[in-house]
C-alpha cells in the first residue's frame, strides 16, 4: 500500500505539462488506460465506473472535510483577532476617559461647537486617507527593471492579490479568497445576500441593489470545493480553489484592473509545509514562471546554454558561426 503524497512529486512533473488543468491531466490518464491496459474492458460491465466513483467519492469526501476545517479554523482566528482587537479599544477608551476626568474644565456653547466640528473634521481626514491606503497602489520601481506594459499594474497586497474600493480579494497557488464588506445598519443574513459561483463566473451583492461583483473569473475554478459564509454578519468571506494551481492570478474578474504577478512573493511557511523534493520541484516552477514573464531563458534551457557554452569552449577548432540552435 502506497503512503500518502509518495507519488506527488511525480504528479506535479506531470501536472506542470496540462497547461489546461486537471481536465486535460485526466484525458491524458484515461487515454493511456485505454490504449495500455484492459481497464474498461476487463472486468463485468460498468465495473470500472464503480471503480472510478469510489476512489473519487473517497477522496473528495477527505478534501471537502479539511476545506471545511480550514475554513472554520480561519474563522476561528478572526474571531480571536477581533476579540483582541475589542479589549484593546476598550483598555484605550478606558484610559482616555480617565484622562479626560482628570482635567475636565467648564467650556461654553460656542467652544463645545468648535470642538466638536475639529473631532468631526480629523475624522473625517482620517478615513478620508484609509480608504486611500487600503486601495493597492500602482507598481513602484525603477523604469528600467520595468517593461513599459507593467508600469499600469498594481502591486500585489501583503496576499498575493489586490486591495479595491469594495473589496479584497488574496491568494495562493491553489485558492483564492475573497472578502466583500457591506455598510449596512443591520446584521446581514444569507436571505439578503446573492452570492452564485459558476465555473469561470462569480456574482455577489445585496438583493435589490446593483451587485458589488458580476463578472467573468481570471480562470476556472472547481465549483464543488468552492464555499462561501457570513463573517460578523456583515461581510461576505469566499473560497475558491482554483482548477489550475500552477499560475497565479493576475486578478479577480476580467474587468478588475491588473497585479504584477512578478512582485508576487509567497509566504516561506507554505513552502516550507513541502517534503524537500517536492518544495524543489515548485520553487523550480515559480522561478521558470518569473523567468519566461521577463523574456528570459527557464532553469533548462539555461542548461542547455551553459552545456552548449561549455563544450564550445572545449572545442575552439571547431567553427559554430553557421550553426543553428532552438
Amino acid at each position: 500500500m502506497t503512503e500518502e503524497g509518495e507519488f506527488d512529486a511525480i504528479l506535479f512533473t506531470l501536472a506542470d505539462k496540462h497547461p489546461e488543468g486537471v481536465p486535460q491531466l485526466l484525458n491524458t490518464i484515461a487515454d493511456w488506460l485505454a490504449r495500455r491496459t484492459d481497464f474498461f474492458y476487463g472486468g463485468e460491465d460498468g465495473q470500472w465506473q464503480k471503480l472510478l466513483m469510489n476512489a473519487f467519492n473517497k477522496h473528495a469526501t477527505k478534501a471537502m472535510e479539511i476545506h471545511k476545517q480550514k475554513i472554520k479554523e480561519r474563522e476561528e482566528a478572526e474571531k480571536r483577532k477581533q476579540e483582541a482587537n475589542r479589549k484593546k479599544k476598550e483598555q484605550e477608551e478606558k484610559i482616555n476617559m480617565d484622562n479626560a476626568s482628570s482635567s475636565i474644565s467648564e467650556v461654553t456653547d460656542e467652544e463645545a461647537e468648535r470642538i466638536q466640528k475639529e473631532i468631526d473634521e480629523e475624522k473625517r481626514q482620517k478615513e478620508a486617507k484609509t480608504k486611500v491606503e487600503d486601495v493597492s497602489k500602482p507598481v513602484e520601481g525603477d523604469a528600467e527593471d520595468l517593461e513599459e506594459a507593467d508600469k499600469s499594474k498594481l502591486q500585489p497586497n501583503e496576499g498575493n492579490g489586490c486591495n479595491l474600493e469594495n473589496y479584497k480579494w488574496t491568494q495562493t497557488l491553489q485558492e483564492v479568497e475573497i472578502k466583500i464588506p457591506f455598510k449596512v445598519n443591520f446584521n446581514l443574513k444569507s436571505r439578503d445576500v446573492i452570492v452564485e459561483i459558476g465555473k469561470k463566473t462569480l456574482k455577489v451583492g445585496l438583493k435589490g441593489h446593483p451587485p458589488v461583483i458580476d463578472g467573468e473569473l481570471c480562470s476556472d475554478i472547481k465549483i464543488e470545493e468552492s464555499v462561501w459564509v457570513l463573517q460578523d454578519t456583515k461581510t461576505i468571506l469566499i473560497t475558491l480553489e482554483k482548477i489550475n494551481q500552477m499560475t497565479w492570478w493576475d486578478r479577480l474578474v476580467t474587468t478588475d484592473p491588473p497585479i504584477l504577478t512578478k512582485r508576487i512573493n509567497p509566504e516561506p511557511s507554505k513552502l516550507s509545509d513541502l517534503d524537500g523534493e517536492t518544495r524543489s520541484l515548485v520553487e523550480k516552477m515559480m522561478y521558470d514562471q518569473r523567468q519566461k514573464e521577463k523574456g528570459l531563458p527557464t532553469s533548462d534551457e539555461q542548461k542547455k546554454q551553459d552545456v552548449l557554452k561549455k563544450f564550445m569552449e572545449q572545442h575552439p577548432e571547431m567553427d559554430f558561426s553557421k550553426c543553428k540552435f532552438n
